[in-house]
């Protein structure tokens, strides 16, 4: 099982136009719905293809009921927590011509002890127990045999709550995958995490440095064991202190970059966890992990909506990639 933490859930809307004309009004020609955030697009992925995961997230208002009741739909086992604050909502607008249009809202300001909830969840599945919060439908499971937190935190939220989630897996000896930005990464970095994995944007931001691979030695300095980033078309690169591992992107694949990260996420723990990358991966691993994340990025841009892949696709991604020898070792200077 892998326990996948979402920060900050939402209620996913996608709005599908004609074209995207800023300042005029436009009609909608289909309308989906699906229960979002990034760590739930990733256990979505693992789900399809058949990894088991159990979702710790969140959840108020009626934005919080109906995700909880979609999950339910999807099968999906998750632990909830309670919060006062409603869940909030993100709206993508898509059409075939531009690259898709996000509007975020920031979320509920949970207090401490609601994070305190959240974590006492995260700590128990890590044993192979139900969550404070409850579970529709699970039981006493085994061990997690991986924390990925992915996400952005809720506003005011203090980011040593990532770090507690991260240390809390470390003192256990499980793999630790971490897609968050900012200070959250930073603190997910301070805290050992196994894997950070920002995209090139995040990563620049969040260490002030100019060049990927200053940014990736300044978070393994910090204390994390690799550090992959996500670079869309340019392909994704897994650094550590030694080197930095290239892998390139599947060519010729268009369609809807949202969650296309959220589904690398999923296609590199799959290949981390089977090959019990604790306490380090080693270089032929990340390998096939950086081409595992390559194929199912790829596979969720043909999807109309985040948190999907044809697990068909992904198979046919990773059958015509390159063999390991093509793949590129750069070296720091």
């Amino acid at each position: 099982m892998i326990l996948v933490v979402t920060p900050n859930p939402a209620v996913d809307v996608t709005y599908r136009v004609a074209e995207q004309r800023i300042g005029e009004t436009q009609r909608v020609l289909e309308v989906q719905r699906r229960p979002g955030g990034k760590g739930l697009n990733v256990g979505r992925v693992l789900a399809v293809t058949g990894t088991p995961t159990h979702a710790v997230l969140p959840l108020g208002g009626d934005g919080g009921h109906w995700i909880a009741h979609a999950l339910d739909d999807l099968g999906l086992v998750h632990t909830d927590v309670a919060v006062r604050g409603e869940t909030r909502t993100t709206v993508t607008v898509v059409d075939d011509l531009a690259h898709p249009t996000m509007f975020g809202e920031p979320g509920p300001v949970l207090s401490p002890d609601e994070w305190d909830t959240v974590t006492a969840a995260v700590e128990t599945l890590l044993d192979g127990g139900v969550g404070a919060g409850g579970a529709d439908g699970a039981a006493d499971a085994p061990p997690a045999a991986a924390l990925v937190v992915s996400g952005s935190l809720p506003r005011d939220t203090d980011p040593t709550v990532v770090a507690r989630w991260v240390t809390a897996a470390r003192r256990r000896g499980v793999l630790s995958v971490v897609d968050c930005s900012g200070t959250a990464l930073l603190a997910a970095a301070s805290a050992g995490a196994t894997v950070c994995k920002p995209n090139r944007e995040e990563l620049l931001e969040a260490t002030g440095t100019d060049d990927e691979r200053s940014g990736a030695l300044r978070l393994l300095g910090l204390g994390a064991t690799v550090v992959v980033v996500s670079r869309g078309s340019d392909g994704i690169a897994a650094h550590t202190a030694e080197h930095a591992l290239e892998v390139p992107a599947v060519p010729g694949v268009s369609g809807n970059p949202t969650g296309a990260g959220d589904a690398a996420t999923a296609g590199l723990v799959r290949v981390l966890v089977g090959a019990r990358s604790v306490p380090a991966p080693d270089d032929a691993t990340l390998l096939r992990a950086l081409r595992s994340a390559a194929a199912h990025g790829a596979a969720a841009v043909l999807q109309p909506v985040a948190g999907a892949v044809d697990p068909a696709d992904v198979h046919r991604f990773l059958s015509a990639q390159p063999a390991p020898a093509h793949d590129r070792t750069r070296t720091p200077a």
